[in-house]
């Protein structure tokens, strides 16, 4: 496949019956990898080892899926969002996934204007995060499975929007286990240039969702994927590349046509 770039799926969009059918399916389809949704993953450990024990799909990585919320101004809802990240940690590590994505907030802000203390809301947020990331990084490098941040576009989150401010906030941590996850989606709404993006946060990405312009499957927006690709080969990137997408009908046939226009561009 030239410079290891794998490619993985999230369960939901696999057709099968069952777990079984759907790694299945995605063997046949030529994926490496499989993402799961975070909530309830603990309770699916035994069930996702045995069911991937005799396949060469393998899992990338667990997408958020925990309750609580890391920037609210009720202390118990922070709590309970390190309490689930870490859990959810711990199973990755299980599965041996790269990590957890994590978004910090959807929506607005809900913490209060402090200022002159912090001179914006968003100020208040990163310090507040950076705190507990420090909590959170040294469980991850305890289990050794990588907390993966998100920047999602405007219209989701009003903080971390774009791949330089997580960046920013992994290099002011330092810490191995804190990394981001470069969504093609949101970067097409968000970054001015997609692969220039990509070169600048070079090892701190640690997986990548793909999604045309559109939010379908690759193939069936404007997005060029090519130069995607360049870039990603460019920091020597070597993880998963997992589809979170909307996929028209006929599904299967469609997979089978993204994985098969993806692979081309690689």
């Amino acid at each position: 496949m030239g410079y290891n770039l794998k490619l993985a799926v999230q369960e939901s969009i696999l057709p099968g019956r069952d777990l079984s059918e759907r790694v299945q399916k995605a063997e046949e389809l030529g994926f490496e990898g499989i993402e799961f949704w975070g909530r309830g993953i603990e309770d699916r450990v035994d069930e996702i080892l045995s069911t991937i024990s005799t396949s060469r799909v393998k899992v990338s990585t667990i997408c958020a899926g925990y309750r609580g919320n890391l920037l609210s101004p009720d202390r118990s809802e922070r709590e309970l969002a390190m309490k689930e990240i870490k859990s959810k940690l711990s199973v990755a590590s299980k599965l041996e996934a790269v990590g957890l994505i994590t978004v910090p907030i959807f929506g607005r802000a809900v913490l209060p204007d402090l200022y002159p203390l912090y001179p914006t809301v968003e100020e208040l947020e990163k310090r507040l995060l950076i705190e507990e990331l420090k909590d959170l990084g040294r469980y991850a490098e305890d289990v050794g499975s990588y907390i993966l941040l998100e920047p999602l576009n405007r219209y989701e989150t009003h903080f971390l929007n774009r791949l330089e401010q997580a960046v920013e906030i992994c290099e002011e941590l330092g810490m191995e286990y804190i990394k981001i996850m470069a969504d093609v989606f949101h970067m097409n709404i968000e970054e001015a240039d997609i692969p220039k993006s990509i070169r600048e946060a070079g090892d701190y990405i640690k997986h990548v969702h793909l999604a045309d312009s559109n939010r379908y499957a690759p193939g069936y927006g404007h997005t060029d994927f090519k130069s995607i690709f360049e870039a990603l080969k460019d920091i020597g990137y070597e993880y998963y590349m997992a589809l979170e997408c909307r996929v028209p009908e006929p599904r299967e046939e469609t997979l089978k046509r993204t994985v098969e226009f993806l692979r081309r561009l690689m």
